[in-house]
């Protein structure tokens, strides 16, 4: 693997201006319309289109690994949990694999976990450039009070979180209250501050590709710095037509604006040649520079134990045991 390569695979997060937002524009808004039946047919094509083998396909896999937000969302986390999960994040693939790669100091994008769980995450990363991001705003229905939801947003802040994934109100969307939901991005990216807001839209709850298009757009407007699919708890999570609807609006946003937004599909992503499908689609729809962690990220636990394993059979020619690779 070339110096390159390796380089690209590590972290800082951030390289380019924040999404500062824009005024609501219903115009642009409700141009943003789905071919249902020509997403399914392009997003079934995804799959074949590209092979990747040996060196190729293990400097994806790493790259793959670099755009990880290492999460647990239990309800029965501890801090020793989140201690051993961070241990992973900070060494995600084993230390003689990484050396024969040549990838020494890859880590994850970043660990994601509860409110509670904040403060052993920052603590287990501490002397990293690994963030923790914090679900929040009432995860995952997103139906507590509305002042409660804002200021869980403070308090995970306070406590060092430096990204945090919200929840949308889905009955805006389905409704058709686009200034509702505008508002309500808004005010969560306010009380942000300098943490980056990641706006779930719950696509398996949304109910159509139009809803999820114009919802896509709409928490760009009010200033979201990344897309997010699911919350990994509903029923249907990330696809790939919902992905290939939501990185076209990403694609419209920045035309008209000149801002990136990041992309990040979770929810039921946990094969290794899954993730490099979402690589390829990233590649071909938005291009090389959103194929770097503070554009792209996976939500994913289990994702990282079959990296590691497609990684081991690389160097050594041989499979292992998933067993072998516990993620915490």
């Amino acid at each position: 693997m070339t110096e390159a390569q390796t380089t690209q695979t590590h972290l800082p997060q951030t390289t380019d201006p924040r999404n500062p937002g824009m005024p609501l524009d219903m115009d642009m808004v409700m141009r943003r319309t789905a071919n249902r039946s020509a997403i399914e047919r392009r997003a079934a094509t995804l799959p074949g289109r590209r092979t990747l083998k040996k060196d190729h396909q293990a400097a994806w896999l790493a790259r793959a690994i670099s755009c990880i937000d290492l999460t647990t969302l239990a309800g029965d986390d501890t801090p020793g949990r989140v201690a051993r999960l961070c241990a992973k994040a900070r060494q995600p693939v084993r230390a003689d694999l990484l050396a024969a790669l040549g990838l020494d100091g890859l880590t994850v994008g970043a660990v994601c976990v509860y409110h509670d769980m904040i403060a052993p995450a920052v603590s287990a990363l501490a002397g990293t450039n690994i963030p923790v991001a914090a679900v929040s705003t009432g995860f995952p229905a997103g139906l507590s009070p509305f002042g409660l939801r804002v200021a869980e947003i403070g308090e995970s802040v306070s406590a060092g979180a430096r990204e945090i994934d919200i929840v949308i109100s889905r009955r805006k969307v389905l409704t058709g209250d686009w200034q509702g939901l505008y508002d309500e991005v808004k005010t969560f990216r306010e009380a942000c501050g300098d943490a980056h807001i990641k706006a779930i839209l719950a696509t398996g709850e949304l109910g159509t590709l139009q809803n999820v298009a114009r919802a896509s757009m709409v928490c760009m407007m009010a200033g979201a710095d990344f897309i997010k699919t699911s919350t990994g708890k509903e029923s249907v999570n990330a696809t790939l037509p919902v992905s290939l609807v939501m990185m076209r609006a990403i694609r419209d946003y920045h035309g008209e604006t000149g801002c990136r937004v990041g992309y990040k599909p979770a929810g039921g992503i946990s094969r290794a040649k899954d993730a490099l499908v979402y690589l390829s689609l990233v590649k071909d729809e938005l291009g090389d520079r959103w194929l770097r962690p503070d554009l792209f990220r996976f939500g994913a636990s289990s994702l990282l134990g079959d990296i590691e394993r497609q990684l081991e059979h690389h160097v050594t020619g041989a499979y292992s045991a998933s067993w072998r690779h516990a993620i915490g």
